[in-house]
């Protein structure tokens, strides 16, 4: 089922979704379609957020391999699949000037998101991350967006040093500043994985929250990270690779040995029919 929002019902979506960025730690896992976001939404998560990867996967593209169209559609289906606050994995914005930002950003809260995430990262390999100065002008230009936009949509600001093999807590640090200082309510550097890193950038952007990606096994716990002064905690891709796990091993099973032992796992057909009736 699904139902558009009324704009009633989009502003308490986005009241409550800046609520939770105001204390504590929650989660807000990656749903990559319209049935994956009905089910964690059945489970009490209080938000979601999309992910490029999943939603990319699910149409037999890679990761980045959405047009600004294709996007804009999915965050629709998210936004009417449940009535959860909905964050929007922007990737960079479809654009490199600030003006293609700021003018993509509006576009995007027009789906009806909660918040919109904004990535420092090119796309070009061999200039992996935009100057800093140019990185600051395109959070300020979707800051201008939402601004002139009248809803109260969250800006993330991320910095994909560590995601892109960069591994500089120091120009981490300065990037997520200066994205603080532009206007992002929220900062995010992907890939941080020693408290050292975390407590570095929760203390470097305070009071502003912090999300925090947690896609691969850890040691570190949503207590741990909560204590560490974390306000959220993402998994990205993590869920819709762990959905195509479960895919190509019974797959494999069923291409190379003809057998059908990795259907024991699989979820119940009246179990998911009923929730997806709901």
């Amino acid at each position: 089922m699904h139902i558009t929002p009324t704009p009633d019902q989009l502003r308490a979506r986005r009241a409550a979704f800046r609520q939770l960025h105001a204390a504590g730690c929650f989660l807000i896992p990656n749903p990559w379609d319209a049935g994956s976001a009905r089910y964690l939404a059945s489970l009490g998560f209080q938000a979601l957020a999309s992910t490029s990867s999943g939603a990319a996967w699910a149409r037999g593209q890679p990761d980045g391999g959405m047009p600004l169209a294709q996007v804009l559609d999915h965050l629709r289906e998210l936004v009417a699949a449940t009535e959860l606050p909905v964050n929007a994995d922007f990737e960079k914005g479809f654009a490199d000037a600030p003006e293609g930002v700021a003018r993509n950003v509006a576009l995007a809260v027009d789906t009806g998101i909660s918040g919109v995430s904004i990535e420092d990262s090119t796309g070009d390999p061999d200039a992996p991350q935009f100057e800093i100065g140019l990185a600051v002008e395109r959070v300020r230009a979707a800051r201008a967006a939402i601004d002139a936009s009248g809803q109260d949509v969250l800006l993330i600001g991320r910095a994909e040093n560590f995601f892109l093999g960069r591994p500089d807590l120091d120009d981490t640090l300065r990037r997520l500043q200066a994205y603080a200082e532009a206007g992002a309510d929220c900062l995010y550097a992907p890939g941080l994985t020693t408290h050292a890193q975390i407590r570095a950038v929760v203390q470097a952007v305070a009071p502003k929250p912090v999300n925090v990606l947690m896609g691969r096994p850890s040691e570190l716990t949503l207590a741990d990270l909560a204590a560490l002064g974390i306000r959220r905690v993402s998994v990205g891709g993590a869920l819709a690779r762990a959905a195509w796990g479960g895919l190509q091993r019974a797959a494999d099973l069923l291409a190379r040995a003809g057998r059908f032992d990795g259907f024991a796992d699989a979820a119940d057909h009246r179990a998911l029919n009923q929730l997806m009736g709901d």
